[in-house]
C-alpha cells in the first residue's frame, strides 16, 4: 500500500500542468483576438460623402429687401365750403376717372349770393356811367373856365371810385361762381374710391375731416423699399450709368411672384437711424395684384456676374478658419480649404477666391470630416447616374475614381 501512493501524486501534478497550459493558451488566444480587433481602429474609417465639381457660370447679384406698395396718388377729397350734402354720386369701391362727379353740396345759398353780387354790379355800373357823363360835361366847362378846377378834379376821382366798385362786384361774382363749382365736387384724379365717409344730409364745412371720399390710384403703382449703405455704391453705379434695373416683387410669404417693375428713383439722403436709403420702383400692375400699403418682398437685380466659380451652397462651411470647403484630393482624402465668398442665390454660391473651376468639393456628409480624412464617394442613384457622371471631375474619369475608391474600401 505504501509503494502505490506516489503514482496518484504524479498524475495530479501532471493534470495541474495541463490545465495551466490550457489556461495560458486560452489567455493568449483572447489577447491575440483583442489585439486583432483593435488593429483596424488605429486607422480612420473612410467617410461616405457626396461631392460636386466647381463650375463656371453666371450669377445674378440680387438684393432682397422688404418693401411697401405705395400708390402714385392717394387723395382725400375735402369740401371747399360749408353746406348740406344733398347727393353722393359714387359707389363704394368704384373706379372713377379725373373730373367724374362725386358729391353735391346744396348750392342755393351761393346762387342767391351771386344774384346779389350781379345786382350790385348793375347798380355800380349805372353809377359809373353817370359819373363819366358828368365828367365829360365838367371837362367842357373847365376848358371854358366856367367851373372851379377842384370841382373837375373831384369828378375825375369819383369816376375812378365807381370803376373800382365795378371791378369789386365782378370779383364777387367770380367768387360766387367758384363757390357754385365747389358745390359740385368732382374727382381730382383717376383711381378707386374707398368706403363712403359721409352720407347725404350731413352738414359739412370747409376742409372738414374725414372728407368726402378717398381716391387711390391702383395702376400703375410703385413699391418703396430700402437698401443698406454697404450695397448703395453698386446700385448707384449702375443707376447713374443709365442701366435699367429690374425689381421683382413677391408675396409676403415668398410663395409667389406678384409683379415685375423698374427702379426709377433713389432718395437724396440716408436714414441715419437705420443706415439705409429709400428707393422706389414703378410697376404697371395691370392685374392689380399689388394692393396699396401691402407689404411685399422685393428683389433688386443689381448686376450679373459672368464666368464666376460656382459651388453648391451646402459645400460652404463656416468655422474657426472662417469660410471654407472640404477639397477632395487625388488620393481620396480631403483638406480644409479657405475661400472668399461672393453672392449666392440659395442653390449656388460664388467663390470669389480660393477655388478654381474643376476642383471637387464635398457637399454632404462632412459632419465627421477633418483635415486629411479619408473619404469614399457615395454611389450615384440609378436615376441620376448620368447627371452624377457629368458633374464629376473629368466626366467619365470621375466615375472611374469612385469605383477605385469603392474597391479600396471593400479591400480594407
Amino acid at each position: 500500500m505504501s509503494q502505490a501512493s506516489p503514482a496518484p501524486a504524479k498524475r495530479s501534478s501532471l493534470s495541474r500542468v495541463v490545465i495551466a497550459v490550457v489556461v495560458l493558451v486560452l489567455v493568449a488566444l483572447i489577447v491575440m483576438h483583442i489585439l486583432h480587433k483593435k488593429a483596424p481602429a488605429s486607422g480612420a474609417a473612410r467617410q461616405v460623402v457626396t461631392v460636386a465639381a466647381a463650375t463656371l457660370g453666371a450669377m445674378p447679384v440680387v438684393l432682397s429687401e422688404l418693401g411697401t406698395v405705395t400708390p402714385i396718388a392717394t387723395v382725400t377729397v375735402l369740401p371747399q365750403l360749408s353746406g348740406y350734402l344733398v347727393e353722393v354720386g359714387y359707389r363704394e369701391g368704384q373706379d372713377v376717372v379725373k373730373g367724374q362727379f362725386l358729391a353735391q353740396i346744396d348750392p342755393r345759398q351761393y346762387e342767391i349770393s351771386k344774384q346779389q353780387a350781379e345786382a350790385q354790379l348793375a347798380k355800380d355800373k349805372a353809377s359809373l356811367a353817370q359819373a363819366r357823363s358828368d365828367l365829360a360835361r365838367y371837362s367842357q366847362l373847365y376848358e371854358k373856365k366856367s367851373i372851379a378846377e377842384q370841382t373837375y378834379i373831384d369828378q375825375k376821382f369819383l369816376v375812378q371810385q365807381d370803376e373800382a366798385a365795378v371791378k369789386s362786384d365782378e370779383a364777387n361774382i367770380a367768387q360766387f361762381a367758384l363757390d357754385l363749382t365747389y358745390c359740385h365736387i368732382t374727382s381730382p384724379v383717376s383711381g378707386r374710391v374707398g368706403l363712403r365717409l359721409v352720407d347725404p344730409g350731413n352738414y359739412v364745412t370747409a376742409s372738414s375731416q374725414p372728407g368726402i371720399a378717398v381716391i387711390t390710384t391702383m395702376k400703375p403703382t410703385t413699391i418703396e423699399f430700402t437698401v443698406p449703405q454697404n450695397s448703395l455704391g453698386d446700385v448707384l453705379q449702375r443707376f447713374n450709368a443709365g442701366a435699367k434695373m429690374t425689381v421683382t416683387a413677391y408675396s409676403s410669404d415668398n410663395t409667389r411672384e406678384v409683379g415685375t417693375g423698374t427702379l426709377y428713383a433713389i432718395n437724396n439722403q440716408m436714414a441715419t437711424a437705420t443706415g439705409t436709403v429709400s428707393m422706389r420702383a414703378t410697376f404697371a400692375n395691370d392685374d392689380e395684384a399689388l394692393f396699396p400699403n401691402e407689404f411685399v418682398n422685393v428683389k433688386l437685380l443689381v448686376d450679373t456676374m459672368q464666368n464666376a466659380v460656382l459651388v453648391p451652397t451646402p459645400a460652404v462651411q463656416s468655422g474657426a478658419p472662417g469660410d471654407y470647403v472640404y477639397l477632395v484630393n487625388a488620393d481620396q482624402t480631403v483638406s480644409v480649404h479657405k475661400v472668399t465668398l461672393g453672392p449666392s442665390d440659395g442653390k449656388h454660391t460664388v467663390i470669389a477666391s480660393g477655388l478654381a473651376a474643376g476642383n471637387t468639393v464635398v457637399t454632404d456628409g462632412m459632419d465627421r470630416l477633418s483635415d486629411g480624412a479619408k473619404i469614399q464617394v457615395a454611389q450615384a442613384r440609378p436615376a441620376a447616374s448620368g447627371a452624377a457622371a457629368a458633374s464629376a471631375p473629368g466626366g467619365a474619369s470621375g466615375t472611374h475614381h469612385r469605383r477605385e475608391a469603392s474597391a479600396a474600401s471593400q479591400a480594407s
